[in-house]
């Protein structure tokens, strides 16, 4: 298997995504077929607080008792996944929706008690990915992972960032890159930064400069480049963002 570029689609971005499916089919048909993770925490928002569910976030991870996990379960396995996978074979590309209950993908762990149902990856699967992409099929992962028991697997949550960066980092990724809704990394002074190294990044989580969802982002993005695969984070609501990742965002740097 050739090093795929591994493409993470967040949810907040996924409105204003409609030249990145696009850009994928584009990919897909000159032979770079890329590897699609995504998120959809503001559609699992959305139907939780239609049930009446409240949401709760901890270092930018979603708690996710009894109640929430079939919902995002629901939300991130079927209709994200699903919209996506429509829309990437409408623009012309062959593309197949998984998460990491199928074929085991994620193995997790539970993250810890006071979280949930939610995963820390253990392992990575990655032999249906490989199948798929072999074969010419765009690979689009939901972020469900399962921690593997004798008579069932348990399903959890896991944080699509987290997802995205283990992926890569087992596909031993071309490059790893994150579609958000802001341009980058922003510094102490609010402007984005070209270039970040781990030590830097570390910094600014560690004083507060990189906070709420940006730090599982920043975590994923140290871990897949302590594994050798670049990574950049760029504004996935810019048309075409795709086909100009030269100069764009910020670029993690070992």
């Amino acid at each position: 298997m050739s090093r795929p570029l591994v493409i993470k689609i967040g949810g907040s971005t996924l409105g204003s995504a409609d030249t990145t499916f696009r850009d994928v089919a584009a990919l897909a048909s000159a032979g770079n077929v890329p590897v699609v993770v995504h998120g959809g925490g503001a559609e699992a928002s959305r139907w939780l607080e239609a049930m009446q569910i409240p949401s709760r976030f901890e270092r930018g991870l979603r708690v996710t008792d009894e109640r929430v996990l079939p919902v995002v379960v629901a939300v991130f396995a079927g209709l994200v996944n699903k919209r996506i996978v429509a829309a990437i074979n409408a623009a012309g590309a062959e593309a197949v929706g998984l998460c990491g209950a199928d074929g085991r993908i994620l193995e997790c762990r539970i993250a810890a008690p006071e979280l949930g149902f939610v995963g820390e990856p253990v392992a990575v699967n990655t032999r249906a990915i490989t199948a798929l992409h072999s074969s010419g099929i765009v690979p689009v992962i939901g972020p469900i992972g399962v921690v593997p028991g004798e008579e069932a697997d348990q399903l959890v949550n896991v944080n699509a960032d987290t997802v995205a960066g283990n992926i890569a980092a087992a596909l031993n990724a071309e490059r790893l890159v994150f579609l958000t809704d802001v341009e980058g990394v922003r510094g102490v002074d609010g402007q984005t930064i070209p270039r970040l190294s781990a030590a830097a990044a570390r910094d600014l989580v560690r004083d507060g400069t990189i906070a709420g969802g940006m730090i599982p982002k920043v975590e994923a993005c140290l871990h897949a480049l302590a594994m050798g695969v670049p990574v950049q984070i760029v504004d996935g609501r810019r048309p075409g963002m795709l086909r100009s990742l030269e100069g764009s965002g910020t670029v993690f740097t070992p």
